[in-house]
């Protein structure tokens, strides 16, 4: 690539609270009539005083913590000034130069190498109203003004699409793990606003202008914005035009967008402190109490599956994503503690999770709270299958019968009688069988030594799936071969 992309984000989070930022009104306002969840405060009325949500600052700092940031011990809400017609007041209440956190980082692979990027702030807001347009007017519902936004500021240390996928989606994992927010961003629970700038060659420092692409809800959308504006911005430095430092909005789900506005610096917003609101102090004992909430979180999890269980990074990774899945996991890794290798066992539960489990749990809309698949269960059935008990084909039938009835893998082998036939006067039999129905495969075997799979196929199917197929393809070989 003739430029080097310079990418940085600012995430708008919605953390889970009872109600707004700085008012009692209910926050769950997603489906509810237009301006149901307001009030004098939400509303900017004159005379109406903010108090601010213990629950959703607590929440910020949490996160802050959760992304390395150094927390400020006092910290304040400033007025950000601008007019939009869905900000009541005239001015946002935010965080300027005091945020709760600042000088963080996260951390997630990339092709197996550790990347690091950056976090300049973690702050607390309260988002804005909600405009619709309607022939030619203006609608404004004010049940989102007022709701709690955590806003993370990175630095721009992004290169290339596959780190920005591999960062929205662990911040959105470290989020869910915490127990933040849902951090659904078809509910806008989730938003990024972009900004990017293409590096000339032989630049020194960061180029000259920077181009913002705002409320993006989508993290596919969000790539193929970054890609069409790679190209808008290259055939702009090819003519040896400046592109221009502006905002620009979403024109569509393809990533297209429009000019909507020459960018604001933060001089234009006029910052200063609220003065309805005091000064806020993080107390030792305050920040120790919040810290009880850390857990061990996705990357964390995935070095340690790795490097106790020598489980395959794309194991450990799929397993770590999901708080759910890695709980049920470790619950079976904790039934099997007492075997010789569980280092074996941990890749083989891991495969049975992510392979045949996920596929049931999303074909009848299962969540891990609700499996009748219990962790003994999974690994009775993967001893089952090492013992030579059962097939890796009758094993699948099994998960199936205990997914939906709930019954133990043992019980379920002993009522439909699958245990394997290792009986080789039986297997004889279904050996006979196979040679008598397919002459021409036996008369193949000279010239193609293959097609012996083809008749170890035909005695699987002859004894419904439970004949030895390694002893049947052993007596096959001793036969032909």
């Amino acid at each position: 690539m003739k430029y080097q992309p310079i990418i940085g984000f600012e995430v708008h989070l919605q953390p889970k609270t009872k109600s707004k930022m700085f008012c009692t009104c209910s926050a769950e306002y997603f489906g509810s009539q237009p301006n149901s969840h307001t009030c004098p405060t939400c509303l900017g009325l004159p005379g109406a005083l903010p108090v601010p949500n213990k629950e959703g600052l607590e929440k910020c700092i949490l996160l802050a913590l959760a992304l390395n940031c150094n927390i400020n011990k006092t910290t304040k809400f400033d007025r950000k000034n601008y007019f939009y017609p869905d900000l009541p007041k005239g001015y946002q209440i935010s965080q300027y130069d005091v945020p709760v956190g600042e000088k963080g980082f996260i951390e997630f692979d990339i092709d197996g190498d550790s990347r690091r990027i950056r976090i300049t702030r973690v702050h607390m807001e309260e988002d804005t109203g909600k405009s619709m347009y309607e022939r030619k007017k203006t609608l404004l519902d004010f049940n989102k003004s007022g709701v709690p936004l955590i806003e993370i500021v990175t630095e721009p240390d992004f290169v290339d699409v596959k780190e920005v996928d591999k960062f929205a989606k662990r911040l959105r994992q470290i989020v869910r793990y915490l127990g933040i927010g849902d951090a659904d961003m078809e509910k806008g629970q989730m938003r990024y606003e972009l900004n990017i700038s293409l590096k000339r060659p032989g630049e020194k420092g960061l180029p000259d202008y920077k181009v913002e692409v705002k409320n993006i809800a989508s993290i596919s959308v969000l790539k193929k914005i970054i890609v069409k504006e790679i190209k808008r911005q290259s055939k702009m430095l090819d003519k040896g035009e400046t592109p221009r430092q502006e905002t620009r909005g979403l024109r569509n789900m393809d990533g297209d967008t429009v000019s909507q506005r020459v960018k604001e610096g933060s001089d234009d917003y006029r910052y200063f402190p609220e003065p309805d609101i005091p000064p806020i102090f993080i107390s030792e004992e305050w920040l120790d109490d919040i810290k009880k909430d850390l857990i061990e979180l996705p990357q964390e999890k995935k070095d340690r599956y790795i490097k106790e269980y020598d489980l395959e990074p794309d194991s450990a990774e799929n397993i770590a994503r999901n708080k759910a899945r890695a709980s049920f996991f470790e619950a079976c890794l904790k039934s099997a503690s007492k075997v010789e290798d569980i280092n074996e066992y941990a890749q083989e539960i891991a495969n049975w999770i992510l392979g045949e489990l996920t596929r049931l749990k999303k074909k009848n809309d299962v969540l891990y709270k609700d499996l009748r698949v219990k962790p003994e269960d999974l690994l009775e059935l993967i001893s089952a299958i090492k013992t030579n008990k059962i097939t890796g084909t009758i094993a699948k039938n099994v998960l199936e019968q205990t997914f939906k009835t709930g019954k133990s893998v043992e019980t379920i082998i002993e009522d439909k009688d699958l245990e394997v036939v290792n009986d080789k006067e039986q297997i004889e039999e279904f050996i006979d069988k196979a040679i008598e129905d397919n002459p021409k495969v036996v008369k193949s075997l000279e010239k193609n030594p293959n097609a012996i799979q083809f008749l170890v196929g035909q005695v699987m199917r002859l004894s419904k799936g439970k004949a030895n197929p390694k002893l049947a393809e052993k007596m096959l070989k001793e036969k032909f071969l």
